[in-house]
This record gives C-alpha cells, structure tokens and sequence, in this order.
C-alpha cells in the first residue's frame, strides 16, 4: 500500500526513529501505526511507544472529595485562555461537587442537576458556551470510593483549589487514623502523577499489554542470535522489569527512592495503627490520547491573501 508523509511524520513523532526506517516499519505493517510502532521496537529503532504531546484538549481538570469517596472531572475547552477564566474555573468546580452525588461516569454526572442554574450540566455548559463565548465539553469523570478509609487527592500545579491539568485519586482502604491515612495517601497521589503507572500491582496489569511487550521482548532476543532457553530467560527477566516499572507497589517511591511504593505504605502503618491497602488509583491529564488538530499557518495566510 501507499504510505503518506502525514503517516510517516506522525510515526516519527510517536517513536523519535528516522525516517526511513518509519516508512519501511509503516510498508512492513500496511501502515498499522501501532504495528509500525512494535516493528521499530523490536529492531531496537525505537524505544518506546510514545504518545505525540500535542493534545487538542485545553480547558481544567477539577477534583472533589468527601472523606471515603472523591471525583476526578475533566472539562475541555479551544484554548487556555478559558482556563484562566473564573466562570470557566467556577463551572469546573461546580460540576465536580455534582459529580460527587452520582456514580461518577460521564452520563450520570451529565444528566444531574446543577445548582446554580437548576438545570443539567450539560445544559448548564451550552449555557456557558454562550456565556464565555467558546466551545466547552464535558469530556470525561470517575468516582473512587472506599467502605472504610479515605480518598485522597492530588492536583498538580493547581491553578486554583481543586483545579489544574493534572489530577489524581488513590483509594486508601484501612480502619487506621483518617489523618495519617490522608497523608500516605496524598503522598501516593503525588506519586501516581509523577510515574503513571498502569496499575496498582503487576497482577492487576492488562493481559493484553503485558502480551504485547512479550511479544517485542521475544523479537528482540531473538535478534540476538542466541538459543531458545537462552531468550527465554532473557525475555523473562525482562517481562520482571517490565512488571517493576508499571506496577504501582513495585515502583521506586518519588518521596523516598530508597522504598518501593509497598514498602512506604507498610511503613506508614505504623502511624495509622492500621494495615493500609491501595485499591486503586485514577490518573487525569488534560487532553491526554486526544490528538491536536495542526494547521499551516504560513499555508493559512497565503490562503487568505489570496481570497
């Protein structure tokens, strides 16, 4: 098949390879952009699969929290200057504290009264669209709850309370000190934001995923010539590390390198007087798998000198 420019361009950004090696990994695949990703992973040409870090979503994340439970709401608008607007940042907000009266997905919390205008959220941002004077969506939200212990939350260069581009929410299950517990807590949220791990423990990681870094790894080996129950050791020390470094518990601790996440967390247990146990995390960043549309701005201007 033909492969584009736009295709190779986009495979270079995700993968940081060259060219060349872009559109034969995008021949080789027929153009499968993930495909083509794992191909350049597997010759050892690209390291990782990265994400393009061009996002079309501006706007706030906003979080709420009542003891046990707490809300993570993402709003999006056309550009940052509505972030810096206080209606905007009041709306956001607001459809957090709602949100915390629902079971957090994106239709319920849609669907619920907002009380400044007594009317539905989704109303109340067309209404805000009109007011602001630019387009808005509420994207996405989830709700983390607990029977016994606290949620805690973290927002990452906050723009105002409860308000940024990155937000976190870890479940803390335990009987222990709410205080100490909301310490850890906040500590692993922090955490979370830094490393964003793919789960909270390594049995907890999609099948899928970790399938498909076998799968490289396998390839990999291979190119190494060795035999079988050679690769196979070596495939397996690296699916290991694999688990180490997207596993929440098994991470180096951002607030003491010295710990993994497990080993802060048995010792923080001391201070609540309770066995503590994460039960999951929720992870927002502002636009995050959302592609931004990108323009020729010289091309534009031509365009427009010309009628």
């Amino acid at each position: 098949m033909s492969i584009s420019a736009s295709q190779v361009k986009e495979l270079r950004e995700k993968s940081g390879a060259g060219m060349m090696d872009c559109k034969k990994a995008l021949t080789e695949t027929n153009g499968d952009m993930e495909a083509a990703v794992d191909w350049l992973r597997a010759k050892g040409i690209a390291k990782a699969d990265k994400k393009s870090g061009r996002t079309a979503a501006e706007g706030l994340v906003g979080v709420a929290s009542d003891g046990n439970k707490a809300v993570v709401v993402e709003i999006n608008s056309e550009t940052d200057f509505v972030a810096r607007n206080d209606a905007f940042q009041d709306l956001v907000r607001g459809v957090a504290e709602v949100a915390l009266g629902t079971d957090g997905t994106v239709e319920a919390v849609s669907a619920a009264t907002y009380p400044p205008t007594g009317k539905s959220v989704t109303d109340s941002v067309t209404d805000a669209v009109a007011t602001i004077g630019e387009n808005m969506n509420l994207r996405r939200s989830a709700l983390l709850s607990v029977d016994e212990g606290v949620v805690a939350s973290y927002v990452h260069n906050a723009v105002g309370d409860g308000l940024g581009k990155l937000g976190v929410l870890v479940a803390v299950k335990s009987s222990g000190n709410a205080e100490a517990l909301a310490a850890i807590g906040k500590q692993v949220a922090m955490h979370v934001a830094a490393t964003n791990p793919l789960a909270v423990t390594s049995a907890d990681v999609d099948a899928t995923v970790a399938e498909r870094e076998r799968s490289i790894f396998i390839e990999q080996a291979r190119e190494s010539g060795k035999p079988d129950n050679i690769i196979e050791k070596m495939v397996e020390g690296r699916m290991r590390k694999f688990f180490e470094e997207v596993a929440l518990m098994s991470q180096s601790f951002v607030v003491n390198p010295d710990l993994t996440v497990e080993a802060a967390i048995k010792e923080a247990e001391a201070a609540a007087g309770a066995p503590i146990t994460v039960t999951g995390f929720i992870r927002f960043q502002l636009g995050e798998g959302v592609e931004k549309e990108e323009s020729d701005f010289a091309a534009e201007v031509a365009a427009a000198a010309n009628g």
